[in-house]
């Protein structure tokens, strides 16, 4: 399964909308500007069907996922110099591959491929590809690449 993630032009709290393959609208992302940060995510007939919530005071910085009222996992930045690194805790899933280059996979536990995701240059706006291989982990996928991208860009 391919999605295709877009922030929206001039979002300065963070608008996406995702595409799926036939360029429908599978997702749309509204990001909150306020402390802690917060994104809602709604599926293509704009029920609420997911959520990611920074925490107030953390070291550093952590999206938790929340798939209606429950939460699923984390996504906390790790400390390191002159890079970018991202601990998941969700599934036993891990991010491997190139963060700062935003080329990167994630894998499960036995390491076999979960989702890829790669940045696509030269838009106007940031633009991802996720290809996820089984497509009922699309809306997890979608909620750890939005965390990190939030969190890199400063949304």
């Amino acid at each position: 399964m391919i999605l295709t993630f877009k922030q929206k032009m001039m979002s300065f709290a963070g608008k996406y909308e995702v595409y799926d393959e036939e360029g429908q609208v599978a997702y749309k992302i509204q990001g909150r500007v306020r402390i802690p940060k917060r994104y809602d995510i709604y599926n293509a007939q704009g029920e609420k069907i997911a959520a990611l919530k920074s925490k107030y005071f953390d070291i550093m910085p952590q999206f938790r996922l929340f798939i209606g009222d429950q939460e699923v996992g984390r996504v906390k930045k790790k400390f390191a110099f002159f890079a970018q690194k991202f601990n998941v805790d969700c599934n036993g899933w891990k991010i491997d591959g190139n963060i700062i280059g935003w080329d990167y996979s994630i894998v499960d536990a036995n390491n076999a491929l979960v989702a890829s995701m790669e940045k696509k240059l030269w838009h106007m706006t940031d633009q991802y590809v996720l290809n996820i291989v089984d497509p009922k982990d699309a809306l997890l996928v979608l909620m750890i690449v939005l965390a990190i991208d939030a969190e890199k860009e400063g949304h």
